[in-house]
């Protein structure tokens, strides 16, 4: 069967020039990076190279403020918790907007259980936060400025210079989750005022079981794993090292292909968007429109009169992978606490895909998607309640209600046949 991988916003494949660089290192080059040995130098210098790899991706000023964790998630445990716990004597109180990742808001509610304080700042209807709004919450109390670079859900890029010079101005450390856009979008962390900055290096091509924490030198870090003195005694616990040197291959092919990376996909984005407006029906885009204000990779979608999880299924039985809701909180089948902020209704909202598109996409591809998405969302509503009732007139449509619709053709020109 034909697949097409639409979901590159969960995970990645890990190019073979990455995998053929960390073969080694599962085998001949196996030892520990804190040996004294030859086999321990090689590791050592192994991570040193995968450190300068993945500071020049997001020009740190130097390789040594690279800190090598397990994943993007404990990479924003240790940027939101090891912040608070450093600073807690300057203040208690953090500010985050109210559509950061789960990783995030999560360490930020296990904080506010524990004494500290939390302002969550509101993003507008297409989840943009606003730096008036963030200036607004900052207090001299506040400790820690978090805001991600792009949404993961609605692929929306963040006004991240601006409330950089914010924090700057205010001397207040801004943590900014870029896992969704690294690798996909130029990242600066000096131009931008970032202090703290995660990534995962499996959602730009590299494996998965290694993540990377941006700390800037001068920004204060309490480590949460405690033993050795790994990572700059900031993370304890041997290195992966063959995860680690893929990270820093992928980082290094990231860096040197972004202009292309973000033309291809962008055009195929606007293809497959394009092709989805003209053959399906009562579909909203959610987030910005295509363009410079959106993530290249991103396209959040709502049909109506169907569930998001049913036509993800029907999807993969005609080899299309696509995302129902952001990868981490597909499972538990609830609504994306993205799409209720920006203000999006539940049933809406159940109508939830993410089609996210990768490197190795192409246009044909594209065709195929939209010639099978636009099958399966008709033999769906065929059988869904809610359309038969929107059929019945008994319900409306939220995306474009009746009176929209009528107003619509009463607008079209009438075209009349002249008789000789």
């Amino acid at each position: 069967m034909r697949r097409v991988f639409l979901d590159h916003q969960s995970t990645t494949p890990v190019l073979p020039q990455v995998f053929e660089a960390m073969r080694p290192f599962f085998s001949e080059a196996c030892g520990s990076p804190s040996s004294l040995h030859q086999l321990g130098l090689r590791a050592r210098e192994a991570l040193a190279l995968a450190r300068a790899q993945v500071a020049a991706l997001i020009n740190a000023e130097s390789p040594d403020e690279i800190v090598f964790t397990s994943g993007g998630t404990e990479s924003a445990n240790l940027a939101v918790k090891g912040t608070a716990y450093a600073n807690q004597r300057r203040g208690d109180h953090i500010v985050v907007s109210e559509i950061e990742h789960p990783s995030v808001i999560n360490s930020v509610e296990f904080l506010e259980k524990r004494g500290f304080n939390c302002t969550r700042v509101k993003v507008d209807p297409d989840g943009f936060v606003d730096p008036a709004e963030v200036r607004a919450a900052l207090t001299e109390k506040t400790i820690l400025l978090c805001v991600h670079h792009v949404n993961h859900d609605i692929g929306t890029i963040e006004p991240i210079r601006e409330i950089g010079e914010l924090a700057v101005g205010k001397g207040i450390p801004l943590f900014v989750d870029a896992v969704a856009s690294g690798g996909w979008l130029p990242i600066d962390v000096q131009a931008m005022g970032v202090k703290i900055l995660s990534l995962s290096p499996h959602r730009f091509y590299g494996p998965k079981g290694v993540g990377v924490l941006y700390r800037n030198r001068r920004a204060r870090l309490a480590s949460l794993l405690h033993g050795g003195v790994q990572e700059g005694g900031l993370r304890a616990g041997t290195e992966n090292v063959p995860a680690i040197v893929g990270a820093g291959v992928a980082a290094e092919m990231a860096a040197r292909e972004l202009p292309e990376r973000i033309a291809h996909t962008s055009g195929l984005r606007q293809k497959l968007w394009d092709g989805l407006k003209r053959d399906v029906e009562y579909v909203r885009l959610n987030g910005p429109e295509p363009g410079p204000r959106r993530n290249c990779t991103n396209l959040n979608l709502s049909i109506e009169f169907i569930e998001g999880e049913g036509l993800a299924l029907a999807l993969d039985l005609e080899g299309i992978a696509v995302a129902s809701g952001p990868s981490c909180v597909s499972h538990s089948l609830k609504i994306s606490p993205v799409l209720t902020a920006i203000g999006l209704g539940h049933s809406l909202a159940q109508g939830n895909v993410i089609l996210s598109l990768g490197r190795e996409n192409t246009a044909e591809e594209i065709d195929f998607v939209v010639d099978r998405f636009a099958k399966a969302v008709a033999r769906l509503r065929n059988t869904s309640p809610m359309w038969d009732d929107f059929q019945r007139g008994l319900a409306d449509s939220l995306i474009q209600p009746r009176d929209a619709r009528l107003a619509a053709r009463a607008a079209k020109p009438v075209t009349r046949c002249s008789h000789s």
